[in-house]
């Protein structure tokens, strides 16, 4: 018998360990620093930190890539493929790879998106519930969702049960929203999107659900638009509606004005960036696995950014390259792209891809392991089981991959081409041509080492527009591919890389910079004499300003002999602007029309699909929204998302000219006596809570949290906001905290008896907070009025996290937070961020 010598106990760090660590690795970017902290460092449930810096995270991915590469030909070694990794600079896995590959803590997917379906026209009730379910099992573990609702009966058709009449699918719409917005993701709200084909009969509801405040609040939603139906815009003509979709004998039409219900999608995305729109016939078309739809690779939805097209249980893992790594020489004269690195990198990016596929292939079984040992009923745990055997099959046999960029912007402005110019966009279709070619010659050199994907056909694939431009630009590789086969079914992408951006300190995705230079403001201390004071705000508190540059924006001063630590007035900043190749290039200057086509162009060497969206300003006519979808659609893009600024609005958010009509038309200043409730349950250093989350018209309107003990549990009096907590005796003289209220006729009652570890002092803090909701505050006042109450800081974090995990639900991603600024740094451009009140300037967050 082999004795196992005793394993060391890993090491662990401190949050302010980690922070210094990561604060040296970014050069003291504070908020790459957290954001790499909270969403990527490996830790177990317990909050305990197994890397203190993306070194470790780092030597962690490349350890695990070099593990699978021993198993096939040539292995890369784990030094080659760390130096790809290291310093974000040349390869970025994204999201859960990042954060899931060789990480022991979690029983998580490597995938960042699936989409799930039922096969053809299979709805009921039976098979809606299944996707539910299947929904939730994958949010999990991790992953975002794309489902198409286009399979649903429309409203009013017949069906044999009591009802006698189908609902429609905008009910289940609200059960797979409120089903994303139960399942927590490590702090994440699970992602899902719901689409509809345009020749539903019911896709007129489905474009109007989310226009009702509060309704489908936890699903992007995009209608799968098709070539008819464009041209019956254009030509002002009729279209026929059918069920099943496209049937060629269909139990139910509709004819309907094309111009109408376009206006009504132009409407609606102009004044809430929703829906947005799939052009279907393109992506279908252009679509390489939908050569195999004969064999389940019929793409049927997207993931929740709409950058991969997916078959029903097809999985996606997502990595980026970092464009502005091959720029030699940025911002000068001598500044050229390295396109020889490039390839060879790109090789080297779509190996990795692969290797990554056989790790999700070992979290899978993970998965399945730990549901087979689960204790429930096997009934219970058959479609859990079956989801991810079905999932397990589509990644071994397709083997899909998902390359993608960022720092596109930066790459243009390095090289000195303005973004979204004649030249920018024929620079930029040359990069991402290269990139297609130099995958799929990598993918076909796999498939000679490691064996083609299992039904790779050259037959079907030969008249695929995309295989066709790849044939033209290189035919040696295309007639390799048809000899050795490919390795992967489909190869590239182009997502949004959000948080990845911050770490490679770059623009982000395809997209041109936000700002290359603005204003923080920190806050002076009165006892520091020497600090300069350059602006006073309302409450009388002194604030130092200080210039922030947009980290590539100080790479070009550096290079062109600017000062970076002078203290610039508005007018020199202006100056310095127009003088560097970010003038006029950014994402509020930029020709939107000349983004469009940008994107059309670049999809053309795009296998999957491009996230980006179109932003517009405030004033921003329905005209133009309209001309910018038809733009796209003629350009040959994928899809297409518009953002008017302000167009879309917090629940908690009011700006001042409006505050006093929310005031009067939303909150009665009157509790009714019966308060629809949503109930959120969660765990506060470890201690099993519960919050009643109060609704008037699907808004919050009083938060209540508290203990949830199995034992005594804690008692929510329905009258809190008109009782007192008293401090008692009981019989044996132990302290007892009772509530009292005067009931309907007047009496003063009593409920005796509280949980003995329950503060009443939190009473007066739920007090507080319904106070707040109910006349429109936002939530992050009611922080500041907490000195009042007098309350210890623990009771403070406890209702802080209780309000803000209640609040997660009701307050999108994203959304601005006007009328407030930060009080660490002074900035206005505060957004919510997963129920807190984030600072994307300084990385500051306020929960609750």
């Amino acid at each position: 018998m082999k004795i196992e010598a005793p394993t060391a106990p890993a090491k662990t760090y401190s949050q302010d360990e980690a922070f210094k660590a990561s604060l040296t690795y970014f050069k003291g970017d504070e908020l790459a620093a957290r954001v790499w902290i909270n969403k990527y460092a490996l830790k177990d449930s317990d909050g305990n930190l197994y890397e203190s810096s993306p070194l470790e995270m780092h030597q962690r991915i490349a350890r695990e890539i070099a593990r699978i590469e021993k198993n096939y030909p040539n292995p890369m070694t784990e030094n080659e493929v760390f130096e790809l990794l290291d310093n974000f600079k040349y390869i970025v896995p994204q999201g859960s790879p990042m954060a899931g590959i060789g990480n022991k803590y979690q029983i998580a997917s490597l995938s960042n998106c699936f989409v799930i379906g039922n096969s053809g026209m299979n709805d009921s009730y039976g098979s809606i519930m299944k996707i539910d379910q299947e929904q939730v099992q994958l949010m999990k573990r991790r992953g975002g969702v794309g489902h198409d609702l286009s399979h649903i009966r429309p409203k009013g058709s017949p069906v044999k049960n009591s009802a006698l009449t189908s609902t429609g699918l905008v009910p289940f719409m609200e059960r797979y929203s409120n089903s994303t917005r139960e399942v927590a993701q490590d702090g994440r709200r699970g992602a899902l999107m719901l689409s509809v084909s345009i020749n539903h009969p019911d896709a007129e509801d489905f474009i109007d659900a989310k226009m009702e405040q509060g309704k489908v609040t936890g699903a992007n939603v995009s209608v799968r638009i098709d070539d008819e139906f464009m041209q019956a815009v254009k030509h002002s003509s009729s279209y026929v509606q059918k069920f099943p979709i496209h049937s060629d004998n269909p139990k139910y039409t509709k004819e309907i004005e094309a111009g109408k219900i376009w206006d009504k999608i132009v409407h609606n995305a102009w004044k809430s960036a929703e829906p947005g729109i799939l052009f279907w016939d393109t992506i279908v078309r252009e679509s390489v696995p939908d050569s195999y739809a004969d064999l389940g690779y019929e793409t049927v939805s997207t993931n929740p950014c709409g950058e991969i097209p997916l078959c029903p249980y097809d999985s996606c893992r997502l990595l980026a390259i970092n464009l502005f790594s091959y720029v030699e020489e940025p911002f000068t004269k001598k500044a050229s792209f390295n396109f020889e690195l490039f390839k060879k990198h790109v090789a080297a990016a779509q190996r990795i891809m692969d290797d990554i596929i056989d790790l999700e292939l070992e979290k899978i079984d993970d998965i399945l392991g730990k549901i087979n040992a689960d204790p429930e009923n096997e009934t219970i745990k058959a479609v859990e089981k079956n989801l991810w055997l079905e999932i397990r099959k589509k990644a071994n046999e397709g083997r899909r991959t998902g390359i993608g960029i960022t720092a596109e912007g930066d790459m243009l402005a390095a090289l000195g081409i303005a973004y979204g110019s004649e030249k920018g966009i024929e620079f930029s279709v040359e990069v991402h041509k290269t990139l297609a070619i130099e995958a799929y010659r990598a993918s076909v050199y796999a498939a000679k080492e490691r064996g083609a994907f299992s039904v790779y056909d050259s037959e079907k694939e030969k008249n695929n527009p995309f295989i066709q431009r790849l044939k033209e630009a290189d035919e040696k590789l295309y007639f390799d591919m048809t000899e050795y086969g490919r390795r992967n079914i489909a190869l590239l992408t182009i997502a949004p890389t959000g948080t990845t951006s911050l770490m490679t300190q770059t623009t982000s995705g395809i997209e041109p910079v936000f700002l290359p230079v603005y204003k923080r403001r920190r806050k002076v201390n009165p006892n520091d004499k020497e600090a300069r004071v350059d602006f006073v705000d309302e409450t009388g508190d002194s604030w130092e300003e200080y210039v922030v540059f947009h980290h590539r924006f100080k790479q070009w001063m550096e290079v062109n002999g600017f000062e970076i630590n002078k203290n610039y007035s508005q007018k020199e900043l202006d100056t310095l602007v127009k003088k560097s190749p970010y003038y006029k290039a950014t994402s509020n200057d930029i020709d939107w029309m000349s983004k469009v086509t940008m994107q059309g162009a670049v999809q053309k060497w795009v296998d999957h699909s491009i996230s980006v969206t179109v932003n517009l300003p405030n004033e921003a006519t329905e005209e133009l929204v309209g001309q910018l979808y038809l733009k796209a659609w003629e350009v040959g893009c994928k899809g297409v998302t518009v953002y008017r600024d302000g167009s879309r609005s917090g629940v908690l958010i009011s700006n001042e000219e409006k505050k006093e009509e929310a005031t009067s038309s939303v909150f009665p200043t009157k509790r009714p006596q019966i308060l629809e409730a949503d109930v959120v349950r969660f765990q506060n250093n470890k201690e099993k809570w519960i919050a009643f989350i109060g609704l008037i018209d699907g808004r919050p309107y009083e938060i209540f949290t508290g203990l949830a003990d199995d034992d005594d549990g804690i008692l929510i009096p329905r009258w809190v906001n008109e009782g007192l907590i008293i401090k008692n005796k009981d019989e044996e003289g132990n302290s007892r905290y009772d509530f009292q209220y005067e009931n309907q006729r007047g009496y003063k009652t009593t409920i005796e008896g509280l949980s003995h570890k329950f503060d009443p002092e939190f009473w007066n803090y739920a007090k507080l907070i319904s106070t707040t909701l109910r006349y429109g505050m936002p939530i992050e006042k009611a922080v500041d009025l907490t000195n009042s109450l007098q309350l210890d800081n623990e009771s403070i974090n406890t209702w802080k996290n209780g309000v803000a995990r209640a609040l997660k639900r009701y307050v999108a991603d994203g959304t601005e937070a006007k009328g407030q600024k930060c009080s660490n740094c002074g900035s206005k451009n505060l957004i919510y961020q997963e129920g807190c009140l984030t600072c994307p300037d300084c990385g500051s967050s306020k929960c609750g």
